[in-house]
């Protein structure tokens, strides 16, 4: 089963035909990251609070016939499976925090002042490839939603 469906070049599909797929892919993500959330909780010494997770426009259609056109296209994979995981989130009573990817680590770096640098450039060093931008920005809206 294509990670992708709306970017899923295998077959062209009609509307109908893409709404099948995206229901299928969504039931398995669903039952996937359930299973995994679940595993990273049991696994932690303390329990889960919060996740973050970068966000998406309030007003982005649910319409498939519309998310298969552009500027949607795009966007539309990326935000089913942060929508997914804020659901398992909800349906656990963790709490969402949503962060705007480019304000993130400005917004961190207020909060730790002094030790910004080394919190959030550190793990680069510390641990070495493949501590890329993506985890310092998770890293990042970490510390703005704690």
């Amino acid at each position: 089963m294509t990670a992708a469906p709306i970017h899923y070049d295998g077959h062209r599909f009609d509307v109908a035909g893409m709404t099948e797929l995206v229901t299928k892919v969504r039931a398995s993500v669903f039952r996937a990251a359930s299973a995994a959330l679940d595993d990273i909780a049991a696994a932690l010494p303390e329990p889960v609070v919060s996740i973050s997770l970068r966000t998406w426009p309030t007003d982005f259609p649910d319409d498939i016939a519309v998310q298969l056109r552009a500027p949607y296209k795009a966007r539309t994979d990326a935000i089913m499976y942060r929508q997914i995981l804020a659901d398992l989130a909800h349906t656990r009573d963790w709490r969402v925090h949503l962060y705007e990817a480019k304000q993130a680590e400005t917004q961190a770096a207020g909060i730790l002042a002094d030790r910004a640098d080394e919190v959030l450039h550190g793990p680069r060093t510390t641990l070495g490839p493949p501590w890329t931008k993506d985890h310092r920005i998770a890293l990042a809206a970490t510390i703005v939603g704690g």
